[in-house]
């Protein structure tokens, strides 16, 4: 497996377990409207009805568009916020910093979220490659952030870094799992910058 971060980069200010950090439940959203706005609409160009979906390192909200999806699984680290998202038909609470696993099935989704969550990501090599696992071939990750963070669990490589080198390490995280980057975004569509990266899984399920 492809070591993406160093000891230095995955250091954070809080290096207590997450899950401590993520007790409490937070019902707020992590970036402005226009930028949810931006990333629903991303959603709904590249997810096709009948798809089933992850929202992995998720929270209450899915900024899913209203598409009728097969099966939307929601995953994170706060149970009462999971239990609030009224578009998932199930999810499962994991720290992926403690256990880079899912309890999912090879090829179970055909698309993978995550939204505004990867920078607390401390081994992204093997949670990228578990993201390639459980897609189909051909399926999508769309990996999405903005400058907004919790600094204290932020690892070090990202808030050492511009956007343009978040956007470079999130290409790392994707080439790591065996993911080819598909696209790349940049856009400032209201007050928050709005960044999306987006990997597809080859449709042959070779890696490349």
């Amino acid at each position: 497996m492809t070591t993406v971060l160093s000891d230095r980069d995955r250091r954070k200010r809080d290096d207590r377990p997450d899950e401590t950090f993520y007790k409490e439940p937070r019902f707020v959203t992590h970036a402005d409207d226009a930028f949810i706005a931006r990333l629903t609409a991303l959603y709904d160009e590249l997810l096709d009805p009948g798809d089933r979906v992850l929202d992995a390192m998720g929270s209450w909200v899915s900024h899913l568009p209203p598409t009728p999806f097969e099966r939307v699984v929601g995953h994170g680290l706060n149970e009462a916020e999971l239990a609030a998202n009224d578009r998932l038909d199930e999810f499962v609470v994991r720290d992926l910093n403690a256990d880079r696993t899912l309890p999912f099935d090879d090829g179970a989704f055909d698309a993978v979220c995550c939204a505004l969550s990867v920078q607390y990501l401390e081994y992204p090599g093997p949670v990228f490659a578990e993201f390639a696992r459980v897609l189909a071939p051909g399926g999508v990750v769309v990996v999405s952030f903005s400058n907004r963070l919790f600094p204290t669990k932020a690892v070090y490589a990202w808030r050492a870094a511009s956007m343009e080198e978040r956007a470079d390490l999130v290409e790392r995280y994707l080439s790591a799992g065996g993911l080819p980057v598909a696209d790349r975004i940049a856009e400032r569509p209201g007050t928050d910058p709005f960044y999306a990266v987006v990997g597809r899984k080859p449709a042959s399920d070779e890696r490349q």
